[in-house]
């Protein structure tokens, strides 16, 4: 059982009443999905309330602190969790079970093995991300020498006329993923399945970045309600 005397004083902050509600974590997660949310706004969300002096943003923050991370805090069991005023038995509990329900994803997704060997295959993970949503998101996968999936990264998402992709930001995350090539996708909220002047060149920017780092670009994927269509295939880049 940890026993530290904790310090509050380092994690006082504004409750989440007086935020905005773009920064306000369950807001925050409806209107721009749950990857944009740091670990503590995650946890706040699961804690759903904070206590006297500290919001439930900052009784996160503070759980993280005392046990170094989300890496170390996902191993201790409900016990060892309640010593963050405000963390008692319930959320305690709740946490524990959480954790645990993550390890065993982890260990069931080690049997699966997503193919990206056409774009068939890709359009058909991406479809129920990306259709019916009413503003644009653009996503890149990361493969390995096989193209099987072996991660994927929202890299940006905007209004319905366009949104803005930094491709050094697409280029970062294939490294930092170690990535052998990548799959780019995004959706039309409009439904037109047809690339625009602007997909193909961005395309053709991302796919030039990508051979000076030996990280092609395998396909251009763009979700359009039940349709799709390759950029690939089409010989667009």
């Amino acid at each position: 059982m940890e026993t530290e005397e904790f310090d509050a004083s380092r994690f006082l902050g504004r409750s989440v009443r007086e935020m905005q509600p773009d920064e306000q974590p369950r807001e925050k997660l409806m209107k721009y999905g749950a990857d944009s949310l740091s670990d503590a706004e995650l946890l706040a969300i699961l804690l759903r309330t904070g206590t006297k002096g500290l919001n439930v943003i900052d009784t996160s923050r503070a759980l993280l602190d005392r046990f170094g991370g989300l890496r170390n805090l996902s191993k201790k069991n409900w016990q060892s969790l309640k010593v963050i005023p405000g963390i008692a038995k319930v959320k305690a509990i709740t946490l524990e079970a959480v954790f645990e329900l993550s390890r065993r994803l982890q260990v069931a997704s080690l049997g699966e093995q997503v193919q990206m060997h056409s774009p068939e295959l890709v359009a058909a993970f991406f479809r129920p991300r990306l259709r019916d949503l009413p503003h644009e998101e653009f996503y890149v996968a990361f493969l390995n020498n096989a193209r099987v999936l072996i991660g994927y990264k929202r890299i940006s998402s905007g209004g319905s006329k366009a949104t803005i992709v930094d491709v050094a930001e697409v280029m970062r995350q294939a490294i930092l993923n170690q990535a052998n090539s990548i799959i780019l996708a995004h959706n039309h909220p409009s439904g037109y399945a047809k690339e625009s002047a602007a997909d193909i060149r961005l395309t053709k920017r991302i796919a030039e970045s990508g051979d000076l780092l030996s990280i092609p670009v395998d396909d251009h994927i763009i979700i359009a309600g039940d349709e799709f269509i390759s950029l690939k295939e089409k010989k667009l880049f």
